[in-house]
């Protein structure tokens, strides 16, 4: 006979500017495993304003820096990751400038790449002047 382990969600979120929004930067799923499914990251700083606008290169980077940021506040790491999407407001930027920032980060941090899910063009991101979106699944 298996034994079910009910499972525990709660909110993860290092800042408070989205609270305003009806959103979570990630949501812990807990029970047996940790699963952390992160929110939309974009180039914001800790007060939810856009920082970088038009450097598709530094907002990679800051995306990266907000997604290890929600992932350690759930004690996890980008190591944990095992499944990320893009979107982009110029693929074809993001591919110039910012993949290898993105993808660098995951296999430094694991040696491995996660699952590459969803790598989208839209015409545009939650606030004016963002580039770049990032939204990971993590699980330990």
């Amino acid at each position: 006979m298996n034994t079910i382990t009910e499972a525990s969600i709660s909110t993860v979120n290092p800042w408070t500017w989205q609270d305003g929004l009806g959103f979570a930067q990630g949501a812990l799923v807990e029970g047996g495993t940790r699963t952390l499914h992160v929110a939309g990251q974009c180039s914001l700083d800790a007060d939810g304003t856009p920082v970088h606008v038009g450097d598709m290169a530094a907002q990679a980077v800051q995306v990266m820096d907000n997604v290890e940021t929600v992932l350690a506040h759930a004690g996890l790491g980008l190591a944990d990751v095992v499944r990320y999407d893009v979107f982009s407001t110029d693929l074809q930027a993001y591919f110039v400038e910012g993949a290898a920032t993105v993808a660098g980060r995951f296999a430094a941090a694991a040696g491995r790449f996660p699952a590459g899910g969803i790598a989208a063009q839209v015409a545009a991101l939650a606030m004016p002047g963002l580039m770049l979106e990032v939204v990971v699944t993590a699980t330990r």
